[in-house]
Parts: C-alpha cells; structure tokens; sequence
C-alpha cells in the first residue's frame, strides 16, 4: 500500500467516528428542542420500559412519555389514532411482527436506519430489508413452573408435555389475541404439531390470562402450576425470591424478535429518531439484561443465571409466517378455547 493511500485510510478512520459523533450532538440538540417523545410500547414490562425511559432521559434529556401494553391493545390504540387523525405515537414497539408489515404497506413509517443498528447480534440485522422497522428487542417463550409445588424432574422438558392429563387444572397460558409473544408461540406450535396441539390443550383446562406475563401471576399465586411463559419477566419475578423456574424446552423455546419504527406522523421526529439510536445501544441492551431479556448487541452478556441464546434450541418464525398467523391462530382459539 502506498504512502497516500495510507494516509486516507488513517484519514478515513480518524474521521469516520468524528463525523458520527457529530450527526448523534446535532440529532440530540435537535431532540431536546422537541423536547419529549411518546413511546407506545409492548416489548417489555412497565418497570422495564419506565427503566428505558429513563436512561434515555438521562443520557440526552429528553422526556419519554410511556404507553405500554399487550401488542395487539397498543396496536388497536395506534388504529384508534389513526381513524380519528390523531398524531400520538412517535416510536411504535410491538411484538407482533405483522404490524409493522401491514402498517409498512400503508405507509405509515418513516424510513431511518439507525447508525447503531449495524451493531447489532447478527441474528437481530434486517428484519425489514428496507429499513422502516429494526429489531430493538428479544426474547424467548419456553417451560416455566412453581418450583414450590413442581421438582424439577418432574418439571415438563417439551411443549408436548403441557397435553398431559396430569397437568389438568394446572396450566397458565396467555392470550394471542392480546399478546404478539403468545400468538408467535401459539403459531409456532401449531407449525411443530398442528392445531390438534391446542385441541389437546383445551382438555386440560388451562388458566388463560392476557400478557404472557399474566402467566407468572398465576404461578406465584399457586393457582396453576406450569406455563408457557417468557424468560426475561419471570426469571426476574424469582429473582426477586419468588418460587419460580424455568425448563428450556428439547424441542425448541421459541424466539421472539420484537421491532420498533418511527410514525410517518410524529411529531417529534428528531426525539424518536434520536430514540430509535437509543434503543439498539449498549446502555438498552444492558437494561434489557438486568431484566434478563435477550442483549441484542453481542457486547452484553446474559445475566449468569439465564444462557446464551447461542446455546439454546430455538424456533424462529419467518416475517412472513408471523404476518399470516397470528391473525389466523386467534381466530382457531377463539373456535377452541372460546374467549
């Protein structure tokens, strides 16, 4: 390499983080002018998502204003919005994937590829080839129990094993027509077993909440024994002294990988933008993992007690499976469990 062409490549990388640094200070001192952000959420609990916001608010100072909820309440209030001309929502996190496919199609995102979101985990890059949505989140569905009423050898160690009839009137499940977790799970496993899966289900009488996280009530509760339930929310219940366990399942916990995107009518687009930046940093990643959530960027560890997505089966759904599905399973449940 000659003497000129390394000079521009020390050039290039001298400069290269410079100017990025400069586009982040003049995004923020344009974010701060809009001074706040309304953030419609369904990725995390309302302790996680408070705890998000308020990073952010002290890193940029900025207000985040939090609405949070199940996927399919939060979707159902950015329709709502909509229909009556209203510009609420700045930055929209669903965990229902086929959100951003249909509210894509109609145009209602604005493009913005995030500089951060190159730094991702690679399993967490180009979700949306076209960069309207990015993966800003992630978690996994597995086993979980009261680990007061239920061994861990006895413990269920695949989804199959919820069909037992030992487990009548012991089992807690969410709602698909709720929550975008429970609805990527329940087309998960209507692809491993059919829908005979839920048919099965129904004998046992399972204790349907809403939130998947409705789950850990019941188990803390006593008042059901097993579930299929999320990782992070539960692992930090137990962490809390609560009887709770999880059973990474043999035949493949399911993996959920929950976008975020910024509305074509926001009205503070430098915050959401500036937000949108946030959400895919280390200092998420790390708040996500204090809440024992999947660390999309690969610099931050897993809490010790949970593993490394590496080392676990998972099952991962197309976008495409997701968008078809998860409308057609609330209908199939609605046919089999009635509500």
């Amino acid at each position: 390499m000659g003497m000129v062409a390394r000079v521009a490549m020390v050039a290039a990388f001298a400069l290269g983080p410079a100017a990025a640094r400069a586009d982040i200070k003049s995004l923020e001192d344009a974010a701060r002018k809009e001074g706040e952000l309304t953030w419609y959420v369904a990725h995390y609990t309302s302790e996680a998502a408070e705890q998000l916001a308020g990073a952010f608010t002290r890193l940029h100072g900025v207000r985040v204003n939090v609405v949070q909820s199940t996927a399919q309440v939060v979707y159902q209030r950015l329709r709502q919005d909509h229909k009556s001309k209203r510009s609420i929502c700045d930055v929209f996190s669903s965990t229902d994937v086929g959100h951003y496919v249909r509210l894509k199609a109609k145009g209602r995102f604005e493009r913005f590829v995030p500089e951060a979101a190159s730094r991702v985990g690679a399993s967490f890059r180009d979700v949306d080839p076209d960069g309207f949505y990015h993966a800003t989140s992630a978690g996994l569905v597995l086993l979980t129990y009261n680990a007061a009423k239920v061994k861990p050898e006895e413990a269920p160690g695949k989804w199959t094993d919820l069909l037992d009839l030992k487990w009548k009137g012991k089992v807690s499940i969410g709602h698909p027509g709720f929550s975008g977790y429970v609805g990527t799970w329940a087309v998960a496993m209507r692809k491993l077993y059919g829908w005979s899966f839920f048919e099965k289900l129904e004998k046992n009488k399972p204790l349907i909440g809403r939130s998947i996280n409705d789950t850990i009530t019941a188990l803390v509760a006593g008042e059901r024994q097993i579930a299929a339930g999320a990782n992070g929310p539960t692992r930090l219940s137990a962490s809390r002294g609560n009887p709770l366990a999880i059973s990474y399942p043999s035949d493949g916990a399911v993996l959920v990988i929950a976008p975020s995107a910024i509305m074509k009518d926001s009205k503070h687009p430098n915050a959401a933008k500036l937000f949108m930046e946030f959400l895919n940093s280390i200092e998420a990643a790390k708040v996500s993992a204090r809440h024992f959530g999947v660390p999309i960027r690969p610099e931050v560890p897993a809490l010790e007690a949970a593993r490394p997505i590496a080392e676990i089966k998972t099952l991962r759904l197309t976008v495409a499976e997701i968008d078809k599905g998860i409308p057609e399973v609330i209908e199939q449940w609605r046919e089999t469990f009635g509500n």
